[in-house]
């Protein structure tokens, strides 16, 4: 074994994957803790509120003393000194969205304007956190209200609405130069209350804007002071508009691993060690596509999924409980072409269902 390693955050099974595949003894703090974590961690530690995630990281250091300890989302600003990636002093300018847009235009980049308030159509969206599950388009003080009401006296802003397609660039980062890896577009929800929340990424995306994208995503991620893996996410259409920054491991991680065929997690360790390999972006060897199922209505998973593994992963214990609209398993398809990856995808979505008495919907 290379060393151990913790990766804490709300959701780690991804990362622990590659970890475990690149030769580390993995350990866990997750939220979830979900039955295929288990595939690649030597222990993990489950945890209910964020607010309890720093002292579950104190308390599996003290037990396990590891080599390198990795954020996950929900875990960026751990205050660890054996923090593998982007320090937390830097990290904490690319959880605000409004200084991640302002650290945009001083490049030069471009990105949705800023909006006064009573400005519509707008893209409200909180100043911090991920996924895009709280993001909305209002056309009126009257839409505006009604999210607000939702979501309490939550910090957010208004961004002007751009066409295009929801896409991100991740890219490898030694805290001064910075290659890409992979352009992937990324499957929202569409519809519901939580229509721009994130389920899923197809690697690669192969649409026109593909090349720009990775000029503005390497002058960005150089610039950013970043290290490691970082994940910048645009808005492409007949021009790219860059969006947020996502400073750690990023939810395509699955996708990209497949499709590019290379070790995420061992890049991201050399780049944090000043060294970055690729030294090119790699050659796609085929479409890869994962995509998240959710609940279609309050539902307990009573039987076993693990006998579908390696088609889906994220897969819950027997007897966990889901709310609808909840995220309950993620499902994989592949392909020489993107038609061929959606079909297959298709293909193990029917499958699950139909096991599952169509109690899911993606």
């Amino acid at each position: 074994m290379k060393g151990r390693v913790l990766v804490a955050g709300f959701a780690t099974r991804h990362i622990a994957q590659s970890a475990h595949a690149a030769g580390y003894e993995v350990y866990a703090v997750d939220h979830f803790c979900d039955q295929d974590l288990g595939f690649y961690t030597r222990e993990s530690r489950s945890f209910d509120e964020l607010g309890e995630l720093e002292g579950a990281v104190v308390e599996m250091c003290e037990q396990i003393r590891p080599d390198l300890v990795i954020a996950a989302s929900g875990g960026e600003l751990l205050g660890t000194g054996d923090l593998c990636g982007t320090p937390p002093g830097k990290v904490e300018r690319f959880l605000d969205k409004v200084s991640t847009h302002q650290f945009f235009e001083e490049l030069g980049i471009p990105t949705p304007g800023l909006l006064a308030p009573g400005m519509y159509p707008a893209m409200v969206k909180p100043r911090k956190g991920s996924g895009g599950w709280r993001n909305a388009i209002v056309h009126d003080d009257a839409e505006f209200l009604a999210w607000s009401e939702k979501f309490g006296d939550l910090p957010h802003l208004t961004e002007e609405v751009v066409p295009g397609v929801p896409s991100s660039v991740c890219c490898l980062g030694t805290g001064s130069s910075a290659i890409a890896v992979a352009v992937n577009r990324q499957i929202l929800r569409g519809t519901n209350e939580a229509a721009y929340g994130f389920s899923g990424s197809v690697t690669p995306f192969q649409g026109d804007a593909a090349p720009i994208m990775v000029q503005y995503a390497e002058r960005i991620a150089s610039a950013s002071g970043c290290m490691g893996t970082i994940g910048i996410d645009f808005m492409a259409g007949d021009s790219v508009h860059a969006i947020e920054i996502n400073p750690r491991f990023q939810a395509t991680l699955d996708t990209i691993e497949m499709a590019t065929g290379i070790n995420l997690f061992a890049a991201h360790v050399g780049a944090w060690q000043g060294g970055l390999s690729p030294k090119r972006r790699p050659r796609c060897r085929q479409v890869a596509v994962r995509k998240i199922l959710f609940a279609e209505r309050d539902m307990e998973v009573s039987r076993n999924l693990l006998r579908f593994s390696p088609l889906i992963a994220d897969i819950p214990w027997p007897g966990t409980s889901f709310e609808e609209g909840q995220a309950v398993v993620s499902m994989y398809g592949w392909g020489p072409g993107e038609g061929e990856a959606m079909a297959l995808l298709d293909k193990h979505i029917r499958i699950l269902q139909q096991y599952m008495g169509g109690r899911l919907y993606g």
